[in-house]
């Protein structure tokens, strides 16, 4: 029998029960994949984090439900917001050292700033299905890394979706970002769907907003933006934009303390 700790921490918000839950399984050495995967799968968040230290840095990997991902936001700025405010890291920047290279988060005064990279979304041709698996037809498609980005013409459209998730799960894509322009409040909207991996709506996604800041700001010829992620829970971010990276800030809260029993 083995005993760890796991938290869960609402990330890209300041107040619990809104933004996206990860849950964070601190480690002093790697279990089996399968095992970490078996914990995700209990979990049934969007994401489980696992770090290990690696000298003053950490390591750090992420699970879906299903599957090990490459890349995840909302999971890495909780995971630096327990080490920061439980766990006692000294200092104001950690690096994470992942599949995807070494991301940074910064300490703010009011949050946390992410260092991720930048993904550079190119246009595609619409493709039937997918319109059909969303629901609704967007006006235009774009390949953004692993994922689909859709643009819509308004916010109303993006809340309106209800896409069918078995069959998006069949369309060779990681993910599928929606997204609309934004209005006074904010500069623009998105929503995040990834059945494939085992998430059918994330309720806020960073890795997302690595496509969606460069997208942004070329349309709106501005390199700071302020964005919402118009799931049930709702979450928001500041994004910047770098030559060779993007700069995503947002705030976290814990909500639990938990301990694990495990068979192994």
């Amino acid at each position: 029998m083995t005993e760890l700790d796991c938290y869960t921490i609402d990330a890209f918000t300041d107040r619990v029960f809104h933004g996206n839950p990860a849950a964070i399984v601190p480690l002093d050495h790697w279990l089996e994949d399968t095992q970490m995967q078996a914990i995700a799968s209990e979990n049934n968040l969007s994401e489980t984090a696992f770090f290990v230290p690696r000298g003053k840095d950490y390591h750090l990997r992420w699970f879906t439900p299903g599957t090990e991902v490459k890349l995840c936001g909302h999971a890495t700025l909780a995971t630096a917001h327990l080490l920061f405010t439980e766990l006692g890291h000294a200092g104001g920047k950690i690096t994470f050292h992942t599949r995807s290279g070494p991301l940074t988060v910064e300490r703010q005064e009011n949050g946390y700033r992410m260092r991720f990279p930048r993904r550079e979304p190119k246009p595609a041709t619409l493709d039937p299905y997918l319109c059909a698996a969303m629901g609704s037809k967007p006006e235009e498609q774009w390949q953004a890394g692993e994922d689909t980005l859709l643009l819509y013409p308004d916010k109303q459209q993006l809340d309106a979706l209800q896409p069918d998730f078995a069959r998006l799960a069949e369309v060779d894509t990681r993910g599928v970002i929606a997204t609309a322009p934004g209005d006074e409040a904010f500069d623009f909207y998105s929503r995040f769907f990834a059945p494939a991996v085992g998430v059918n709506e994330d309720p806020v996604t960073g890795s997302a907003h690595c496509a969606l800041t460069p997208f942004w700001a070329a349309r709106l010829e501005k390199n700071t933006l302020q964005a919402m992620q118009r799931s049930s829970r709702q979450g928001w971010l500041t994004c910047g934009l770098l030559e060779d990276a993007v700069l995503l800030e947002g705030q976290a809260v814990l909500y639990a303390r938990a301990r694990l029993q495990l068979p192994f």
